[in-house]
């Protein structure tokens, strides 16, 4: 079993002991991310109501954890991005970290837009959430370190599949001041549905290291 694979187990066993009680399995998850900050975030990805039952300050106390790409993709894609959707986090919250000095604070902001797009990830509005995720996108359009702009590439890539019209725009008025690489993704996706139409995909959809 890999890494992954003995997160989601450790997981699920706390899930089960906390079967029914959403805030005893978000403490849970609360006491280990320290330590064991994947395993939490599996936690909380195998149960959104546990991510409902947090406090804003809690999500917040997280970003003090987030050091590499994948601490914050976990993080976005299963805590804070789930908070922001569900109504525990606000929109001012957001707009602070994409304003933070921090790289993997604004790298948060937007990967945080991702469950507000993707199905896999909870997502249910028809056409997606445009303007929220507009909103980050356009606070970092100028921002280029890398890990910033791979994850501006991905947050625009989740809502073409929502609503492409909502990113063409974003494109057509923004699209001198983005890095090449967010327009080349971007323009990409929109037109073959993939990120890399001749292959070359490196890593997850998004991730760091892509």
């Amino acid at each position: 079993m890999g890494r992954v694979g003995q997160e989601r187990a450790a997981a699920r066993g706390i899930v089960r002991s906390h079967r029914g009680e959403p805030r005893a399995l978000a403490e849970a998850a609360l006491a280990i991310v320290e330590r064991q900050q994947h395993v939490a975030y599996e936690v909380f990805r195998a149960s959104p109501a546990a991510v409902m039952a947090l406090k804003a300050r809690e999500v917040e106390g997280m970003l003090s954890g987030l050091h590499d790409w994948r601490s914050v993709d976990g993080f976005g894609c299963f805590v804070s991005g789930v908070a922001w959707r569900e109504g525990v986090l606000k929109d001012v919250v957001l707009r602070r970290w994409a304003r933070d000095e921090r790289v993997w604070v604004r790298r948060a902001a937007l990967v945080s837009t991702v469950p507000l797009n993707l199905r896999a990830r909870g997502a249910t509005a028809a056409k997606g959430e445009a303007g929220r995720t507009l909103m980050i996108c356009e606070m970092l359009v100028a921002d280029r370190e890398d890990m910033v702009v791979k994850a501006l590439s991905w947050a625009l890539r989740e809502l073409v599949s929502r609503d492409a019209a909502a990113v063409r725009a974003f494109l057509a008025e923004h699209g001198g001041a983005l890095a090449a690489r967010v327009r080349r993704e971007t323009g990409n996706k929109l037109r073959t549905g993939r990120k890399n139409p001749q292959g070359g995909h490196g890593g997850v959809d998004g991730g760091g290291r892509a």
